[in-house]
């Protein structure tokens, strides 16, 4: 995964997108074609609070698109999916402790020594993609195509190829 620190035309269009100033902004961890920021990836540590994700979609068009397969109940239709699919399951698993290793990666040698003083580490071990504790249910699709987009998830391949979220025109 390549990131890279937002520039200040990156940081005006984050701004736009989440009609706020981010915070716990990172770096910029993936961008459409014609560089609007899509994901970013954001310090562990936001006011001695853990933050909940380490990846954060800030796209609205992906955003809104997303909102309307979780309205229209795909959440539930893919943990029967982990549920009946144990192969599905193992890529699954697999990716939430690949997105726990990458999380530890993310953090600089003075946030590890912050996490472990302020006692979060055991959060770090255990908690998977977006703060899940159950590896077996998903908790939000933003986080899961977040991910996707940044690194490698089955459920942002099963959106891309099943919905064609990949295929969406990002307008900012």
């Amino acid at each position: 995964m390549t990131t890279s620190i937002p520039t200040p035309t990156q940081l005006t269009l984050i701004e736009q997108q989440l009609g706020r100033s981010p915070r716990g902004l990172k770096a910029v961890a993936a961008w459409s074609n014609n560089g609007i920021p899509l994901v970013l990836t954001m310090h562990p540590l936001v006011g001695n609070k853990p933050f909940p994700t380490l990846y954060w979609l800030c796209s609205k068009d992906l955003h809104k698109a997303i909102n309307q397969l979780e309205t229209a109940g795909l959440v539930k239709q893919l943990e029967q999916k982990l549920k009946h699919e144990p192969q599905w399951m193992a890529q699954y698993q697999q990716n939430q402790r690949d997105y726990i290793a990458a999380r530890w990666a993310n953090c600089s040698k003075a946030e590890v020594a912050q996490l472990e003083s302020l006692g979060f580490t055991s959060l770090f071990e255990q908690y998977g993609i977006g703060g899940l504790r159950d590896w077996r249910q998903i908790r939000c699709l933003h986080m899961q195509y977040a991910h996707h987009l940044s690194a490698n998830n089955v459920i942002g391949q099963y959106l891309d190829e099943h919905y064609g979220l990949s295929e969406l025109n990002i307008n900012l």
